[in-house]
């Protein structure tokens, strides 16, 4: 195998504008499941910080008053103690919409002047293409006087309400407003990497490019721009350090960065065309499958995405797509409803209609039966090559607003049976199988040290297990939930197909609104990423 097979090259990244690497090797990876487990390793390394040191940091939504441990620091408290004690403290969070919409530009707002207050500084962002969002969670935290204790965080968690849940899904008690068939405190999965060694030098410049592109912080919303000039607002990022050597290799993983920027006016000095290396990267990689495409997905929708996995399926007669995602639409109502669904039943049929035996859905609920909100960006092909990041599997995400991913693959071959599942010389991978076991022994409740994972190391076998036990909780629940419930969360999802009435106007709003396309003419005439 050579890093070719699965890595963009330089040429395949597209954006000789970025001074980012087109990998890095000598990387140690550390997969952290669920929010509670990311936020407390956040605090520990957070409070750890001296005078001089760097916290810089993007996000979707930042909740000011968010618990990181049950009894505290708040997200505002850890931060801006930080600062105060001579941290180097930066954010970029997206400015958002309003709240009457159900986004958050005032929890937004109100941790930038709170940090901003404590000697931070923290800015709203709103450089992006119209409609579009920043949903980059990254947290980069250097040490130039020790750079071996650096280390990043990068995925899917943000810094808000709900996020801080664990293997239980008993739900964040500081919740976010959604579905009711989430109840009070909807239980959610997501999944955070903690990363060391020179990565975290690309990951620092990922911000850095940001927070000195010379586009106004307002460059789309006027008003907004008013309004921060009459509230006094920052709106000129200060000058950065300067940028420290890359931290010392430290483990085996050699990661790729890969990003997502929209082609917008004026341009980003950094990716003028924008960047599609997050596209890029997993179609390149959802062409060497040959057995196994595990996902973990929020949306699942987008026919072009969906065309890929189908594509794949048909070429490959061995390959099964397995996928977990929500029960349900995080929103609710007659309106948002819709075209929430529309996206996804349209792509599931599209992958079943080229696999019908071949790809397996599903979705998570706790041991109580409620449903649990699938959050977490995951994917893992053929247990070599795996992905965790910001970005969902559609159009949005991989050509509209800026996303951020981490591609892992181990120089560690695992050697257990079998050995090379794909067939191609590959190898199984240390990182990318355990990854893929530690998630489905939670799902399929497993012994978390794997003690019981004789039947999910051979991808046949584990389609197998994963699908018998999701028929088997569905059997228990279809016969009125007698005897004891059977082991595992996972139930098989299906989507509701709506009415033609409903699909002729939720389609249209689906495509322009929820899932638009943010490349250039030309790419988009050709059908390319």
């Amino acid at each position: 195998m050579t890093m070719q097979d699965w890595f963009l090259t330089a040429a395949e990244r597209a954006n000789p504008a970025s001074e980012l690497p087109v990998w890095t090797t000598g990387n140690l990876a550390e997969p952290l499941i669920h929010g509670a487990a990311y936020f407390d390793r956040l605090v520990s390394e957070v409070e750890a910080l001296e005078a001089g040191d760097h916290l810089f940091f993007t996000d979707w939504r930042g909740d000011p008053d968010q618990r990181m441990r049950p009894d505290g620091p708040t997200v505002t408290q850890l931060f801006a103690q930080a600062a105060q004690r001579g941290v180097v403290v930066k954010g970029l969070i997206w400015r958002s919409h309003l709240d009457a919409l159900s986004y958050s530009e005032a929890e937004n707002r109100d941790l930038s002047e709170a940090i901003c207050a404590a000697g931070g500084e923290v800015l709203l962002d709103q450089r992006v293409r119209r409609g579009g969002s920043h949903h980059q969670k990254l947290v980069v935290l250097r040490h130039p006087d020790a750079p071996e204790r650096d280390i990043a965080f990068a995925g899917g968690i943000d810094l808000c309400h709900s996020r801080r849940d664990d293997a239980d899904h008993a739900g964040d008690r500081q919740a976010v407003a959604m579905s009711p068939r989430y109840g009070p405190h909807p239980p959610w999965h997501d999944v955070q990497l903690a990363v060391r060694g020179p990565v975290v030098g690309a990951l620092d410049t990922t911000f850095r490019e940001r927070w000195t592109d010379p586009m106004p912080l307002d460059s789309e919303n006027p008003l907004a721009y008013l309004r921060d000039r009459l509230r006094g607002a920052d709106l000129t990022p200060d000058p950065l350090p300067d940028q420290p050597a890359d931290p010392p290799p430290c483990g085996p993983h050699r990661i790729q960065v890969l990003r997502t920027y929209p082609a917008v006016r004026p341009r980003y000095s950094f990716a003028p065309d924008g960047e599609r290396t997050v596209a890029r990267g997993y179609t390149k990689a959802v062409r060497r499958a040959r057995k196994l495409i595990y996902l973990e997905d929020q949306y699942l929708w987008s026919s072009e995405v969906a065309e890929l996995f189908a594509q794949a399926l048909r070429e490959h007669p061995e390959l099964h797509l397995v996928a977990v995602v929500p029960r349900h639409p995080d929103v609710d109502g007659r309106l948002a409803l819709p075209p929430n669904m529309v996206g996804r039943e349209q792509a599931l049929s599209l992958c079943q209609r080229a696999a019908p035996d071949r790809v397996h859905v599903f979705d998570v609920e706790n041991h109580e039966g409620t449903p649990v909100y699938v959050h977490a960006k995951v994917c893992v092909i053929d247990d070599v090559w795996s992905s965790v990041g910001s970005d969902n599997l559609n159009r949005r995400s991989w050509t509209h607003d800026s996303e951020l991913s981490c591609a892992v693959l181990d120089d560690t071959r695992d050697d257990r049976a079998p050995a090379d599942p794909a067939g191609l010389g590959d190898g199984a991978r240390v990182f990318a199988r355990d990854l893929r076991l530690r998630l489905w022994r939670e799902h399929l409740d497993r012994d978390p040290d794997g003690a019981e994972d004789h039947d999910l190391l051979d991808p046949e076998t584990a389609v197998k297990a994963i699908t018998g036990a999701a028929e088997a909780l569905q059997r228990w629940h279809d016969g009125g939930r007698v005897g004891p419930r059977p082991p595992g969360r996972l139930r098989p999802h299906h989507p509701e197909r709506l009415s033609w009435r409903t699909r002729v106007w939720a389609l249209p709003a689906y495509r322009l609104v929820y899932d638009p396309d943010g490349r250039p003419l030309r790419a988009r005439r050709a059908g390319t990423w």
